[in-house]
């Protein structure tokens, strides 16, 4: 991934804003900036944020399924192609993904 931003966007709605900070093997390291629309969707990524926490791998899996089906798309800054198949994790301030 060449892209140093990307807008999370569901539908046209923007979540928020990801600035690229590294690297980490597979997981592109991120500043989380919230858009209009994080208020709908930061329920979903506290929820695998906690479960994750908890070491509840089921509960952490069964929430990454839902952000998947929640039909989120990481749209480029650099007008690359859109990402639709990532996982994705939000931690205040700070997120991370894998595509």
């Amino acid at each position: 991934m060449t892209a140093g931003s990307w807008q999370l966007k569901r539908g046209d709605a923007l979540v928020g804003t990801l600035t690229r900070e590294g690297a980490d093997m597979f997981w592109t390291d991120c500043l989380f900036r919230p858009g209009p629309a994080w208020e709908t969707a930061r329920p979903l990524f506290e929820a695998a944020e906690d479960a994750w926490e908890r070491a509840d791998e089921d509960a952490a899996l069964a929430a990454d399924e839902l952000i998947h089906e929640a039909g989120f798309v990481l749209v480029p800054g650099d007008g690359g192609v859109p990402v639709t198949d990532f996982l994705l994790r939000v931690s205040g301030r700070t997120a991370r993904f894998r595509a």
